[in-house]
């Protein structure tokens, strides 16, 4: 059963992540940036009382890099949920997760990681992926395409950042940094566009830090206690995840060539991660 648990845990993140996203996608009535303020709530309400019990420095050290994080995170997560109100949730995602092509183009830069050959093929593939979604699927919108894209981006930029900080700060001070950001921004944000929620959609609102959180929480588990080549693809679930809810609760239309664009962004970056730690 121990060698089973990190798959749970990998499980569990991505169903919280799920929930969390359609959730979002529910609450399609409220902009990006109430919505981003009302998701960094529910994560500070645990991220803050754990930090002051542990007695961790809140500023952290990288306070320069820090402050990147944080607002990578608010611009990725904003272009994300605004992703959403312009296109089926499972698509919306799938694009998201080509955030790893961006990253690793970013660390060829900034940090000197090299790309085989053989990745750069992948990369080709997974993009492929993209412009077929793009090129053939009739419920793609290209402000959509727009959003997903520049959050992965963006979110490619944050997995640099992580990665340069090291062991050098605390996860919950990265976690941290990211919701100070999204609670400030988004709530100054959304000043001007404010729609006052009734009972069921602030609970609904504030579930998204929560969903959240746990997610994050699950998700470093797993990484922790098992195989990175094992859990990182169950990441990849959440795709799945969405094209199914997309379809059975948003009733969201998905043509065949919307579904093999998806399948080539997943094969793509999939096997990159096989590769990856076949080597390592």
């Amino acid at each position: 059963m121990k060698s089973s648990t990190p798959i749970f845990y990998m499980i569990f993140s991505v169903i919280a992540f799920s929930l969390m996203n359609t959730v979002v996608k529910y609450l399609d009535d409220f902009g990006a940036y109430q919505i981003v303020f009302f998701r960094s709530i529910g994560t500070l309400f645990f991220t803050v009382p754990l930090i002051v019990k542990a007695k961790i420095p809140v500023l952290g050290n990288n306070k320069k890099l820090l402050v990147l994080r944080g607002i990578f995170g608010v611009i990725s997560l904003t272009c994300f949920f605004q992703s959403l109100n312009y296109m089926s949730l499972g698509t919306a995602v799938s694009l998201r997760y080509t955030s790893p092509i961006f990253a690793a183009l970013f660390a060829l830069y900034y940090l000197r990681e090299r790309i085989k050959p053989i990745q750069w093929l992948l990369f080709l593939i997974a993009f492929l992926g993209v412009l077929v979604i793009k090129g053939f699927g009739a419920d793609v919108n290209s402000l959509g395409v727009i959003f997903a894209i520049l959050s992965a981006i963006f979110l490619g930029l944050i997995f640099v950042v992580i990665r340069k900080l090291g062991d050098s700060e605390n996860p919950l001070v990265i976690i941290n940094y990211f919701m100070v950001f999204a609670f400030v921004i988004g709530g100054i944000m959304s000043i001007k566009y404010w729609k006052t929620p009734n009972l069921t959609e602030w609970l609904l609102l504030l579930s998204l830090g929560v969903f959240g959180y746990v997610g994050q929480i699950f998700m470093t588990k797993s990484l922790q206690s098992g195989e990175t080549n094992v859990v990182v693809p169950l990441k990849y679930l959440e795709v799945i995840f969405m094209i199914v809810i997309g379809a059975f609760w948003f009733d969201e239309i998905y043509t065949l060539w919307t579904l093999f664009g998806v399948f080539l962004i997943m094969f793509g970056l999939l096997y990159n991660i096989y590769l990856k730690q076949k080597r390592d």
